[in-house]
């Protein structure tokens, strides 16, 4: 396997256990009391994403990568949204928006820049680590962590998913939940 198609398998994987991972811990919250029932229903939902993700083109064949310089906007926008968020107190959907529309008119400072084109995606893609509440992201430090692994993400998946919503959603929630990881083994 070359190192291309070992990253992408890594991704993919991370995806698929993160997202089995989400299904399990709502159906364990739902269904305390039936076990037999979540057993069910939680083997179904692995065999249903097991499925889609074996069987449906999820990303291109050729193997590109998000580069850095647009990457290291994940952190900022991550930020930028947690400032509005919890420092000025806008909620994180107000905030969230904010940021993304902020986003959105970068590439109208210079129309013709190739690299400003591509910013409103790593920004809106941190707006979700920064929406967060603050039992999720409860510190600067956590935000800027969960920023950095989310960045490394983005870069490594930029050809996974390609025209699946929720994307960039899913890739903040992983980063999210590997630096609470971090930070609970941390501390």
């Amino acid at each position: 396997m070359n190192k291309h198609k070992a990253i992408r398998f890594l991704m993919v994987s991370t995806f698929l256990l993160m997202q089995l991972l989400i299904l399990t811990l709502i159906v364990k919250d739902n269904y305390e009391n039936e076990t037999f029932v979540a057993i069910a229903i939680i083997l179904l939902l692995a065999f249903i994403l097991f499925y889609g993700y074996k069987d449906i083109d999820l990303h291109h064949e050729e193997y590109a990568y998000e580069k850095l310089l647009v990457a290291l906007w994940v952190p900022v926008g991550a930020l930028a949204c947690y400032f509005l968020n919890i420092s000025m107190g806008l909620g994180g959907v107000l905030a969230a928006g904010i940021i993304g529309t902020i986003g959105s008119f970068i590439p109208n400072l210079h129309k013709n820049s190739n690299y400003l084109s591509q910013l409103p995606v790593p920004i809106y893609c941190g707006a979700f680590i920064g929406m967060s509440s603050i039992e999720v992201t409860p510190s600067l430090s956590f935000v800027v962590t969960a920023g950095i692994i989310t960045c490394g993400i983005l870069i490594l998946s930029k050809n996974i998913f390609l025209g699946i919503g929720g994307k960039l959603g899913t890739i903040a929630f992983i980063g999210v939940t590997i630096s609470s990881l971090i930070f609970w083994i941390t501390q």
